[in-house]
């Protein structure tokens, strides 16, 4: 007999999770963030969890809140055996994890206790580490501390970007919940606590996160290049204009100035703390995304 499950879920992350769930569980209700202004128009478009949602025929919701008394007792209503969150975007009170008899799962896109928060796979390839992956655990009241059901480890690459690594995670994510579920379910998992002395925190990022600081490394600023792709980027700017860097590399032949500006086999480049961060797909605001060659071609102050 399958499970009555509430999904919780926003972004592309989530999607994979969603559609394994509907698959093989009785999916009752599916909660989403509001609909957000987006694209040229700022015209509310729906989520991506929601836009498979509604293709599913899947009932959806969209609180402002989860705090709200109405909306606890809907939930409620629906006597769900578990609640699956993956990138949902809010915190769950206490009131809505104490609602499914088996409590409520999350799918989180590291290795907990590393990378607790919101921005885990970005910090992942920030920090430069050798590898990552997904774990499913147990929710309680705090962020991203609960018990641990099951890991799914992967090796990271570098040049790896947020985006594909995201994809990546996504159905590695939903494999693993699907994988332990059925145990799960039956009693038959112990969820094991995190190692607290080896957590780390991801903080929810900001646009202005994607400023680049040429007093760090090159090698620092290289991993944020790839890190912040697609959201928020990373920019610097150049004769009074935001220029967008989409690609770079370090070298390191000689030292250099922070901030000072030099040319690398016909690439832009910028002196760091330590080392040159070459640039090579930049993209000055209001323009097409460039080779580092031909941006530098258009360019006759870069070296002023």
């Amino acid at each position: 007999m399958s499970a009555r499950v509430i999904f919780m879920g926003s972004p592309d992350f989530a999607v994979p999770s969603l559609e394994a769930l509907h698959a093989h569980e009785q999916v009752v209700m599916v909660i989403t963030q509001p609909d957000r202004p987006a694209g040229r128009g700022r015209l509310p478009q729906p989520c991506a969890v929601r836009q498979i949602a509604l293709r599913l025929g899947l009932p959806t919701l969209q609180p402002e809140s989860l705090r709200k008394v109405p909306v606890q007792q809907t939930l409620a209503a629906l006597e769900p055996d578990l609640i699956v969150v993956a990138a949902f975007g809010q915190i769950l009170p206490q009131a809505v994890l104490d609602i499914p008899t088996k409590g409520c799962l999350n799918v989180h896109a590291s290795l907990l206790p590393r990378w607790r928060g919101a921005a885990p796979i970005q910090a992942a390839i920030a920090a430069g580490d050798t590898r990552t992956g997904v774990t499913i655990m147990r929710m309680d009241s705090g962020l991203d501390t609960g018990p641990i059901i099951t890991q799914r480890e992967i090796p990271l690459r570098p040049q790896t970007t947020a985006e594909e690594l995201s994809l990546q995670l996504s159905y590695l994510g939903a494999q693993a919940l699907m994988d332990v579920l059925p145990s799960y379910l039956s009693g038959m998992v112990a969820p094991l606590p995190q190692d607290e002395s080896q957590s780390t925190y991801a903080p929810r990022l900001k646009k202005t996160d994607g400023l680049l600081d040429f007093n760090l490394p090159a090698e620092v600023l290289a991993r944020k290049v790839f890190a912040y792709q697609p959201w928020p980027g990373t920019y610097f700017f150049f004769d009074g204009h935001q220029v967008k860097v989409n690609e770079a590399h370090t070298h390191d032949t000689f030292e250099s100035e922070p901030g000072s500006r030099y040319v690398v086999n016909n690439k832009p480049a910028i002196g760091t703390g330590q080392g040159l961060l070459v640039l090579d797909q930049l993209q000055m605001e209001g323009r097409r995304n460039l080779p580092g060659e031909e941006f530098l071609r258009g360019q006759t102050r870069w070296l002023e």
